[in-house]
């Protein structure tokens, strides 16, 4: 029986390989091309920091300072003069009682990760930014771990709940990855693959560069994802594979070569992954090869579980059920027999039963024909 999980990635699939891309890009299709020519030329960001409490407007030096050193990171030219001439303006509310409760206009990206919550009252900073002044609905929010900033500033035996709110909202804002989220709307690929060379970048920014890169046609990041996918010490190489799917064919010779000459399962399995990946967006043809080759050879001496690599068969039959292929079907009907022989209900064998079910309705179109 295929799990709920499992159906859940077969539709996401089948939405892909249907062209229905599912990413914010897609989704805010009114910025023009002429905007967003602008947005790749940003170099100088006027910063506007808001902060408001239950007793009115506080100052914002602190939460300013904070905000404008990390966009400084990315190599942006952050100015605070209104009179300073900027290519785009970033605003950030910061407020002890979030009053914004609205979502984002039509095509924008509200259900993502990180966007605004209109469940949510207590402390929170909302970001955005304007291009010639209009808005173009990009809208990210960072909360703090408490709703009821008096009920947190009484246990903290603090006195005003506003300050207290806003000293936790500073902790938020250097943590919160606003500006990989802002690079990335504006397509600063290229900013992106430098903080990911740099050494002083922490391995959870790492990741989540390269998973913000998995999402977007970065080709700038091309040598640098590489390189990590070929990490000595192993520490990027499994989010740096997956990253370098997003690239789509481009990415199909150095995949295929990381998954036919691993250096372990978990290499091999997300080289596996990645195939698979650019297999559902392109229908690159490539894909199946290599992958098929892996089965073929497994099922010479499958008899047992111990002559399973789990993670990567897996991977494997996920990412040969994303593109048909005639010469797919019978390896996969020989897969669905053998596991099915093996006397084994541990979980790794059930996640394999399941990939090679909905393999074998995805290969072979004409088994759903009666």
């Amino acid at each position: 029986m295929i799990t709920k999980s499992r159906k859940t990635m077969v539709l996401c699939a089948c939405l892909v390989v249907f062209g229905l891309s599912i990413d914010s890009s897609a989704r805010r299709s009114h910025i023009t091309a002429e905007q967003r020519a602008k947005l790749e030329k940003i170099q100088t960001v006027y910063l506007d920091v808001l902060a408001l409490t239950e007793n009115g407007k506080t100052p914002s030096d602190d939460l300013t300072s904070v905000i404008k050193l990390r966009l400084e990171e990315l190599g942006y030219n952050v100015v605070t003069d209104r009179k300073t001439q900027a290519d785009v303006q970033f605003w950030v509310k910061c407020e002890e009682q979030k009053r914004w409760k609205g979502t984002t206009r039509s095509g924008g990206d509200a259900e993502l990760a990180d966007s605004p919550s209109r469940l949510w009252k207590g402390p929170a900073c909302l970001f955005t930014y304007r291009l010639d002044g209009k808005d173009l609905g990009w809208y990210k929010e960072t909360r703090t771990d408490f709703q009821d900033a008096y009920a947190a500033a009484k246990k903290a035996k603090v006195k005003k709940s506003g300050q207290y709110a806003m000293s936790q909202l500073k902790l938020k804002l250097q943590e919160f990855d606003f500006p990989v989220m802002v690079a990335s709307e504006w397509g600063h690929t290229n900013r992106l693959a430098i903080l990911l060379e740099a050494p002083e970048t922490s391995k959870a920014r790492k990741l989540r560069i390269l998973a913000t890169l998995s999402k977007i046609q970065a080709k700038e990041a091309f040598p640098h994802l590489i390189k990590l996918a070929h990490d000595e010490n192993d520490e990027y190489a499994e989010g740096a594979i997956i990253a370098l799917a997003g690239l789509g064919r481009t990415a199909t010779p150095i995949l295929t070569d990381i998954f036919v000459t691993p250096k372990n399962s978990r290499v091999q399995a997300a080289a596996a992954k990645g195939l698979g990946l650019i297999g559902a967006h392109s229908g690159d043809p490539a894909i199946t090869p290599p992958l098929l080759d892996y089965l073929n050879k497994n099922l010479e001496d499958m008899d047992e579980s111990s002559d399973i690599d789990f993670p990567v068969l897996t991977e494997v039959v996920w990412s040969i059920s994303k593109l048909r292929n005639d010469k797919s079907i019978v390896p996969i009907e020989q897969l669905t027999l053998r596991i099915w022989l093996i006397r084994d209900n541990s979980e790794e064998m059930k996640e394999l039963r399941d990939a090679a079910n909905v393999a074998t309705k995805m290969v072979d179109l004409d088994y759903q024909i009666m």
